[in-house]
């Protein structure tokens, strides 16, 4: 892609998901994601209503007057965004490919994350580990992870899930939020997930096309499959086939929908063809209830 054209891209990928994050999420995601503890910030004179326990009793005796200790919110987190950016997530049919669509959400999360003066960091992957970017806080270091999402070309032709969660726990020791952008079209990852959700807060978002659901009945169709490079017929007039395709869509979401909260980590499907905004409010407001 040529320079300008990718500027103005990221350009207005950050208008659009920055303003949905100041206005929108960083409330909604502050709550849903919390700090480490508590850690004391300051004394004040004591209020009717204050808890005693927090009383300092050393300043109370040394003035004569009640005085309680205040504290705060350790707030610092670190964010790993692991992407999915094998050849399906190319795929798409409605208002934005898959992979469109997973670099809003990538964008809205990074940008409610800074906004709360977290880390944010960067794991492409696809049959294997694309590239690593390590979490760092700051705007400019945001519109990178966004100019990556939107330019990486992977070299890699299929999907490896296992392979990513085992990159993501030798990588990063310290405890992160892990957000994983897929479409989740792979099985055999269940033993690292279950390793990665022990050690950090994991949230499976699964991006879907409508299209990946359901097999339309538009008769006979040629088809090329991205991640194997290789061209079939499909006749789509079959009601058996239409029936076979949706059975194989449907095993692998209960796959990733069943391996996900076995191991405690959330999960939230997010479609193309509908607005985000109210599926991840939605989402935000359950974790902070």
């Amino acid at each position: 892609m040529e320079t300008s054209e990718l500027l103005k891209k990221v350009r207005k990928i950050e208008i659009k998901t920055k303003g949905l994050s100041k206005h929108i999420f960083s409330g909604e995601y502050h709550s849903a994601f919390k700090g480490r503890g508590m850690s004391f910030s300051e004394v004040r004179s004591y209020q009717y209503g204050d808890d005693v326990r927090n009383i300092d009793w050393n300043v109370t005796a040394r003035t004569g007057d009640p005085y309680i200790k205040v504290f705060e919110e350790e707030r610092e987190l670190t964010v790993m965004l692991l992407v999915d950016i094998s050849p399906s997530s190319f795929f798409g049919t409605q208002l934005q490919s898959k992979n469109e669509l997973i670099t809003e959400l990538s964008a809205v999360l990074s940008f409610s994350a800074i906004n709360n003066n977290d880390k944010v960091g960067l794991i492409l992957f696809s049959d294997q580990i694309e590239k690593y970017i390590p979490p760092k806080k700051g705007k400019q270091h945001i519109l990178r992870i966004i100019r990556e999402l939107i330019n990486f070309k992977p070299q890699g032709k299929g999907t490896d899930l296992g392979k990513a969660f085992e990159y993501l726990n030798n990588l990063i020791k310290k405890r992160s939020i892990c957000f994983v952008l897929s479409d989740f079209l792979a099985k055999n990852y269940d033993a690292a997930l279950k390793i990665a959700a022990r050690r950090h807060d994991i949230v499976g978002l699964h991006i879907v096309d409508p299209r990946e659901e359901e097999l339309p009945n538009v008769g006979l169709v040629r088809a090329y499959d991205s991640e194997t490079g290789e061209y079939i017929w499909i006749d789509t007039g079959l009601a058996s086939v239409r029936e076979k395709y949706k059975d194989w869509f449907a095993d692998n979401h209960d796959y990733f929908k069943t391996n996900f909260m076995r191991a405690g980590a959330d999960v939230v499907s997010v479609h193309t063809h509908e607005p985000y905004i109210n599926t991840l409010l939605k989402f935000f407001q359950k974790r902070g209830r």
